[in-house]
Formats: C-alpha cells, structure tokens, sequence
C-alpha cells in the first residue's frame, strides 16, 4: 500500500458535535455517499437540539436536521431531510472502530465512549455555521464551506473510493 494511501475501510464510524443538526449529519451523509453500506455509519450529539435560527420554527428544529444544512447536502444529492437528531444516550450500538469528533465538547465524550474499547478517536475541528450572521446567502455559504471541508476531509482519511 502507497505511504499516501488512506487506511483501510474500519467497519463502523461515528461521527459526534454537539447537537447532531448540522455537523455530524453532514459527515454521516457524506461517508454514506462515500462508501454505501460498506461500512456502518451513524452520528450523534451530546444534547438535545434547541432551536437554532430565528427564522426556523421549534417544530423543524425538533423534528430534524437544520433547514440550511439539508439545503447544502441536497446540492451534492445527500438527502439529509428523514435525519432525526439523537445523543449518545440514544445510540443503538456503541461499538465503533473510529469516532471522529468534530468539537471539543464531542471529543470528549467520544474518549469516554472509547475507552476500554478499540476505537481509534480523531477530532476534526469544525466551524459551527450557525454562528454566521447575515443573509441568508450568507449563511448558505457558511454552511456550504463546511460541508465542503468535510468532503474534503472525508476523502482523504476513507479515500474517494
């Protein structure tokens, strides 16, 4: 195998932020995309989601991922629209090769998750979109630049397979 060649495929992954809306969905769909059911994929959150835009209703926000975040994935044809937000207490199975965590807040809970267990764990540091202000363009491509990161980075750690 080439020095640069991504490791092998690990047979499960998830991938964990804070609320499971925006992030997390976005790596779970892109990696589905990515590898089909060669692998199982799942995402998570450390809490609850509360509302997330002022012009979102409770109701969306509850009942799934962010509207803006589903807009952006739909661009790549990733239908994020049936994801329904769920923390690790909600997880069916806990037993994951990798964890990837894309917050502090994740990371560390996904060590505590790790522990005694042969998971790797790796933390991708990524921007949360929501924090933008302005337009709704403007948050579009806020949040169209961390998808796109995630793709990028999803490519090169599982390869473009």
């Amino acid at each position: 195998m080439p020095a640069d060649a991504p490791p092998p495929l690990p047979g499960a992954v998830l991938f964990a932020c804070n609320f499971n809306q925006v992030r997390s969905p976005m790596a779970e769909g892109l990696l589905k995309q990515l590898v089909g059911d060669r692998v199982y994929v799942d995402s998570c959150g450390l809490k609850r989601p509360a509302m997330v835009h002022d012009d979102v209703s409770d109701e969306d926000v509850a009942a799934g991922v962010d509207p803006f975040a589903v807009a952006v994935m739909a661009e790549l044809g990733c239908d994020l629209s049936r994801h329904r937000p769920k923390t690790f207490g909600d997880l069916e199975d806990s037993s994951f090769d990798l964890v990837v965590s894309l917050t502090p807040e994740a990371q560390h809970r996904s060590v505590e998750l790790a522990r005694g267990r042969a998971a790797d764990i790796e933390y991708w540091p990524t921007f949360d979109p929501t924090l933008t202000e302005g337009s709704r363009e403007a948050r579009l491509a806020a949040y169209r630049e961390v998808r796109d990161g995630l793709v990028r980075r999803i490519a090169q750690r599982f390869g473009g397979s």
